[in-house]
């Protein structure tokens, strides 16, 4: 199985900033894509950012430039760097991996955290 393991989440004033981080862990052959998506209440699940194990990466709208996404291939963690938080960015932030398990079977699966809460309010 393959374990995810987030931290960082709280509660930070607007304008504040938040790093959010995720550890994988487990039968691991290799990890193509590493992200972060959020869910606000009532609301639909959505892109934060990706990033390729070749460190491409992808933003959701009006994103790039507040958060920065980064990963260390070698220790299989992500990390979301978030500035100038607003209170609409308030959701259950999921880190997401893309994982190989087996060397000889060349099958893709995604895996999800159980989430961390960021609330933005003053």
């Amino acid at each position: 199985q393959v374990q995810l393991v987030e931290s960082g989440g709280g509660l930070v004033q607007p304008g504040g900033s938040l790093r959010l981080s995720c550890a994988a862990s487990g039968s691991i052959f290799s990890i193509n894509d590493m992200g972060w998506f959020r869910q606000a209440p009532g609301k639909e699940r959505e892109l934060v950012a990706t990033i390729t194990s070749g460190g491409l990466t992808n933003y959701g709208d009006s994103l790039k430039g507040r958060f920065t996404i980064s990963r260390d291939n070698a220790k299989n963690t992500v990390d979301l760097q978030m500035n100038s938080l607003k209170p609409e960015d308030t959701a259950v932030y999921y880190c997401s991996v893309v994982v190989q398990r087996d060397r000889w079977l060349p099958v893709e699966r995604r895996y999800w955290g159980q989430g961390t809460q960021v609330t933005v309010s003053s």
